[in-house]
C-alpha cells in the first residue's frame, strides 16, 4: 500500500526532472509494467542497471552471457534518460532495452508477465522489494552483480531492517564486491550461504581497438602542435565545478596554456556549467558543437558515450562526485589507461578500490581548490612523477583483474 500512496510523489518528481532533462517525458508506459520492444522467443535473462556507472560494469558481463548463452536472450533495463543511452550505445541490437517498472505490484506483476525472465541480475546495490518478492512467487532466481554496501548505506538500512531481512531472503546470490561489503549484508539478515566475494568487475574492463584509436586521435587534437597539458575533470556534480574552475585558475597561472576538458555527470547541467566557465572568464569550446580547441581554454565534454575515450586522451583525471558528498565515480577507468587519478575525499561508493589504488601509489586525495591545484601542477610540471603514478594505476587495475570469471560461475549455477 505504501507505494501506491507513494505514486503521485513519484510522478511529480519524474514532472519535476522533465523540466530540466525533456527525456524524462517520454516512454512513461515502460515505468509502469510495458516493455517497449517485441518479446523474444528466446529464454530471457533480465539485467538490471539503474544508469551509467551501473550499465558500463555490465558491459563485460553482457558480452560474457551473451558467449556462454546464445540460446538466452538479454534484456537490460534502467532508470535513467542517460543509462539508457549508454545501453542502447553499447550493446546496440544485441539486446532488448526497456526502462526498469516502479516497484509497485501491479506495475511489477504486469513486467513479468510479458517479458517471462528465467532470471534477474541486479548490479550493484538496486534492491526492490516487491520485484524481489514477485519473482521468488514465480521461482525466478535473483542475484546481486558486483554487490557493494557501504557502511553509511548499511547504518541507513540497519533502521529498516524489519523490510530488509524478508527482501535479502528473496536473492538467490550475492557478488559481493569485497568482504567487507558482504559482511554488512550479512548484518542486515543474508544468509551465508547465499554470499559469494567475488571481487569488483569494474576492474575486467576491456580497452578495446575502437577506444584506442578515438584516444589517440582526441589526444592529437587536444594537444596540438604545442603539446598542450590536458587536465580531465570527469562525472562533475553540482558544487564540484566552482572548485575545479578556482583550481583551473591556479594551475593556468603557473603552467603554459593548459586545456581543461570539464565533463559534468548529468546532460541537464550542461549549459548551466558552461555558464560557470564563461562567468569566470574562460575562453570555452563545446564538444557537442565540434569547436576548435586550440584558443579555447576549457573545452566542455557535453556529448555521450565518448568518456572512457577522453579518459585515453588526457595527462591527469580528476574523478568527481568525490568533491561532493556522493560517494565518488569510478576511478578504475583512468586507472586502466595509466592515468594519474585525483579525487575528493568523499569516495564511499568506491571504498575497496579506491584504497587500493591509495595504498599503491595510484590516487591522489585533494580536499579543495587549493590542493587540487597543487597536484595538477606538480604532476603536470614532472613527466616522470605523472609516468610513476599512472604506471601504478595501470598496473594495480590489471593485477585486479578476474572477478567477472567468478561472478560467471555464480551465475551459471542458476542458468
Amino acid at each position: 500500500m505504501m507505494f501506491y500512496l507513494l505514486t503521485p510523489i513519484i510522478l511529480m518528481r519524474l514532472l519535476y526532472r522533465a523540466i530540466k532533462a525533456p527525456a524524462y517525458r517520454q516512454r512513461w508506459a515502460e515505468r509502469f509494467g510495458f516493455p517497449g520492444y517485441a518479446r523474444s522467443r528466446k529464454d530471457i535473462i533480465w539485467l538490471h542497471a539503474v544508469s551509467v556507472g551501473e550499465t558500463l560494469a555490465a558491459v563485460p558481463l553482457v558480452s560474457a552471457l551473451q558467449a556462454r548463452h546464445p540460446q538466452h536472450r538479454l534484456v537490460v533495463t534502467c532508470m535513467t534518460p542517460t543509462g539508457s543511452d549508454r545501453i542502447r550505445s553499447a550493446f546496440g541490437d544485441s539486446v532488448d532495452h526497456s526502462y526498469a517498472p516502479y516497484d509497485t505490484p501491479d506495475a511489477v506483476a504486469r513486467f513479468l508477465k510479458r517479458v517471462k525472465p528465467k532470471m534477474l541480475i541486479i548490479m550493484e546495490t538496486e534492491l526492490w522489494p516487491n520485484t524481489i518478492a514477485a519473482c521468488q512467487r514465480r521461482n525466478i532466481p535473483v542475484i546481486l552483480a558486483n554487490g557493494r554496501l557501504s557502511a553509511r548505506s548499511a547504518k541507513a538500512y540497519q533502521r529498516i531492517r524489519s523490510l530488509m531481512q524478508p527482501m535479502l531472503a528473496g536473492l538467490s546470490a550475492i557478488a559481493a564486491q569485497h568482504k567487507d561489503d558482504g559482511a554488512r549484508f550479512i548484518e542486515l539478515g543474508l544468509a551465508e550461504t547465499a554470499l559469494q566475494v567475488t571481487g569488483n568487475i569494474k576492474f575486467d574492463l576491456t580497452l578495446d581497438q575502437a577506444a584506442r584509436v578515438k584516444a589517440a586521435e582526441l589526444s592529437e587534437q587536444w594537444h596540438g602542435q604545442d603539446k598542450r597539458p590536458v587536465f580531465l575533470a570527469a562525472s562533475t556534480h553540482r558544487g564540484e565545478d566552482e572548485i575545479i574552475l578556482e583550481a583551473f585558475a591556479q594551475i593556468k597561472a603557473q603552467i603554459d596554456k593548459p586545456l581543461l576538458v570539464l565533463v559534468p555527470r548529468h546532460p541537464e547541467r550542461f549549459n548551466q556549467v558552461a555558464e560557470l566557465c564563461t562567468a569566470a572568464g574562460f575562453d570555452l569550446a563545446r564538444r557537442s558543437l565540434a569547436d576548435h580547441v586550440s584558443s579555447a581554454d576549457i573545452l566542455l565534454g557535453d556529448s555521450m558515450g565518448e568518456l572512457m575515450a577522453f579518459y585515453g586522451a588526457c595527462d591527469i583525471a580528476f574523478v568527481g562526485g568525490s568533491l561532493v558528498a556522493t560517494g565518488g565515480h569510478n576511478m578504475i577507468e583512468p586507472a586502466a589507461w595509466g592515468v594519474p587519478v585525483l579525487t575528493g575525499p568523499h569516495l564511499f561508493n568506491f571504498t575497496e578500490a579506491s584504497q587500493i589504488l591509495l595504498d599503491g601509489d595510484a590516487m591522489l586525495v585533494c580536499n579543495d581548490a587549493n590542493q587540487l591545484a597543487e597536484q595538477c601542477i606538480a604532476l603536470l610540471n614532472s613527466q616522470q612523477r605523472r609516468e610513476q603514478v599512472g604506471g601504478q594505476a595501470r598496473l594495480i587495475a590489471e593485477a585486479n583483474r578476474g572477478a567477472l570469471d567468478k561472478l560467471i560461475a555464480v551465475i551459471d549455477r542458476f542458468i
